[in-house]
């Protein structure tokens, strides 16, 4: 008992089934990021990966929001429009603007490959994300 209250008490197994929301939610946002590259990959386009993140994230974020409401946080004390606004304005900054930052520091200055780059971004947004949405998009 004393290992699953100090779970409780910091909150540790709710960033573990954070954590295994993420992963379904990663999975899914890199196959939509992979898919969409792959459908542009004839319209000569230079920044395909940047369309590709913001189709990625605007379907993804819907997929994480409504399993983290139900299983992660259970649900909120807000309206449920609002806590979605909130999960895509956490979602935003860093799943568009730190991901996009990122993607073009790996991929145009480091040359890593674009369809790596995604998975190195992991290491920031993961704990920013939960923050956000533990603290502010469901208040819990």
């Amino acid at each position: 008992m004393f290992v699953k209250d100090m779970f409780r008490k910091y909150g540790i197994w709710q960033f573990i089934k954070f954590c295994f929301v993420g992963v379904s939610n990663t999975l899914l946002s890199y196959l939509i990021y992979v898919a969409v590259i792959t459908m542009l990959k004839d319209s000569q386009l230079s920044y395909d990966y940047i369309i590709a993140n913001v189709v990625a994230f605007i379907l993804s974020v819907l997929w994480s929001f409504c399993w983290n409401r139900r299983y992660v946080f259970n649900g909120s004390e807000e309206n449920v429009f609002i806590s979605l606004l909130k999960t895509y304005i956490s979602y935003g900054f860093s799943g568009i603007v730190l991901s996009n930052l990122l993607s073009w520091v790996w991929i145009d200055i480091f040359n890593i490959s674009k369809y790596i780059a995604p998975l190195f971004n992991l290491v920031l947004s993961v704990p920013i994300n939960f923050l956000l949405n533990k603290y502010w998009a469901f208040k819990k």
